[in-house]
């Protein structure tokens, strides 16, 4: 695993309930953050994308737009020293400017 510092703007979604992230969300949004990168891979995929719907649909409507979404995978090394891919995503939203 790299040791690189995350961005401010990120928000890596993981086992947490959704509303954790939606919150983390519009926390950054209330902030001033023009772009948000939620970043998940594996199971928390599916979390990541009800992360972005949640803050889209209920809270941010009409202000929310998805600039970019990228997909890929990794090649994750378990402990007993078997590789696995595991798929990623990345969703890029930006706040549109009123």
């Amino acid at each position: 695993m790299s040791s690189q510092p995350q961005a401010v703007n990120t928000i890596l979604v993981g086992k947490k309930p959704v509303m954790n992230y939606v919150l983390a969300a519009l926390q950054l949004i209330s902030q001033g953050v023009d772009e948000i990168v939620i970043k998940a891979r594996g199971r928390a995929i599916s979390k990541a994308v009800d992360t972005v719907e949640i803050v889209r649909s209920r809270f941010m409507k009409d202000k929310i737009n998805v600039k970019n979404i990228s997909i890929g995978s990794q090649e994750i090394e378990s402990q007993e020293g078997r590789k696995s891919r595991v798929s990623t995503i990345d969703i890029v939203i930006e706040v549109k400017q009123q």
